[in-house]
């Protein structure tokens, strides 16, 4: 099954493949690798040093093209330095960068959810200030969202903001901020008004993260990775400028934010489970193992779930197309894909047997040395969580797709 596209948009594809091909940097290929994620945003931010520092200059000659080419944010619109691209065409660029394993030059958080929130709800001075900033790399934002006591329901956020003057004031506690440890910058949400709902009453604002009264502290997670921070804020200010849709709305705000690139990714999110996948079969055939029927069958019905993975994604591609809501397929995906990549890490690990207990040779320094089998069992724990749990994504579906009752909420005694 494949999608059929109109001829623009194979003419599109053509181009951007020419261009890819033209400019594609051999060096960054093995950043298609999920184990590479965190390595990868490192990257993006120009900070990725230590023993993996060669491919530092690699991705400079990366992102130097894009940006030459006017392929950085390119589904910004034109006027605010973007190409314009609509949803399909970007997921266009996307397909053809996962087939020639190239990752996509980003400006991370910026470029994903600071821009959305400034194009769609800022001011023309706004617009005009924050988004060549994030283009060129000079400002790198962090996502201050989540909190000790609101993560899946972010409306429960405690964070306080007041407005003194010119300037909002803001007191609280910011936790799992992706990248705090490398960003200068920080778009949170904060209470403005505690006498009205909780969906009301927010506020949405860009703060300095340093030197500006807040504490950013490493997360270490059981990876060894620690691209999530932690963040206590004292006093922090910012100019009035800096909030986004005016006070108490940033809930509008947030939306936005969450709901912008719905679907660009759905044709090539099953690429790296598929790669993971013969990896795997790859692991069993060298170790003696796919003589075990038990364990054959239990590849075959991960394959065919990759397959049908793939058909989900062609779906939403189609409901973009058109224009259609696509929140029951995404959420369904979303669950989907998460527990399939997780079966798919306990599977690898059970053909490495016993052996795969065993941490790397020469590690015995490093308390977080894993190996990358190791690393994406540990990493596959977190999918059902980020981005929306599991248990939240099927509330949706339950609730707002098949009309079922609201789950009743828990009795405090």
């Amino acid at each position: 099954m494949r999608a059929v596209l109109s001829a623009e948009l194979e003419e599109f594809r053509r181009e951007v493949r020419d261009w890819i091909g033209r400019n594609r940097v051999p060096e960054l290929e093995e950043t298609a690798e999920p184990r590479h994620r965190a390595a990868l945003y490192n990257l993006s931010y120009g900070k990725w040093t230590g023993e993996r520092g060669r491919l530092a200059d690699a991705w400079e000659r990366w992102q130097d093209r894009n940006v030459l080419s006017g392929y950085m944010c390119p589904h910004w619109p034109a006027e605010v330095g973007g190409c314009g691209w609509n949803a399909l065409q970007m997921v266009i660029w996307n397909e053809e960068l996962a087939a020639a394993r190239m990752p996509r030059a980003n400006r991370g958080l910026g470029e994903h959810l600071l821009g959305p929130a400034v194009i769609v709800h800022g001011t023309p001075e706004q617009r005009q200030y924050f988004l060549p900033r994030v283009i060129s790399g000079t400002d790198v934002y962090a996502q201050g969202f989540s909190e000790p006591e609101a993560g899946s329901d972010l409306a429960a956020l405690r964070a306080r903001g007041r407005v003194e003057g010119d300037e909002i004031v803001v007191d609280g506690q910011k936790i799992w901020t992706s990248l705090g440890h490398l960003a200068n910058r920080i778009f949170l949400l904060c209470r403005t008004n505690p006498s009205v709902a909780k969906q009301r009453g927010i506020t949405y604002v860009i703060m300095d993260l340093e030197n500006n009264g807040i504490q950013v502290r490493a997360t270490r997670q059981m990876t060894g990775d620690d691209d999530f921070t932690e963040e206590v804020i004292s006093g922090a200010r910012a100019p009035l400028f800096n909030v986004i849709g005016g006070i108490d709305n940033g809930w509008q705000v947030a939306m936005t934010v969450l709901g912008y690139e719905r679907g660009q990714m759905a044709t090539v999110q099953h690429l790296s489970i598929e790669r993971k996948f013969w990896q795997t079969v790859d692991e069993a055939r060298r170790a003696g193992r796919l003589g075990d029927t038990a364990l054959r069958r239990e590849l075959v019905a991960i394959h065919a779930r990759i397959a049908a993975l793939r058909a989900a994604g062609l779906m939403i591609l189609a409901g973009t197309a058109f224009d259609r809501d696509i929140e029951r397929i995404s959420s369904a995906s979303k669950v989907f894909l998460s527990e399939l990549d997780q079966r798919l890490a306990r599977v690898g690990f059970r053909v490495r047997g016993v052996g795969g207990l065993l941490r790397p040779p020469g590690n015995d320094h490093d308390d977080y040395a894993l190996d990358p089998w190791q690393h994406e069992l540990l990493h596959s724990r977190c999918l059902s969580i980020q981005g929306g749990t599991n248990e939240v994504q099927r509330n949706i579906l339950g609730e707002r797709v098949l009309g079922l009752p609201r789950e009743p909420k828990a009795v405090t005694p």
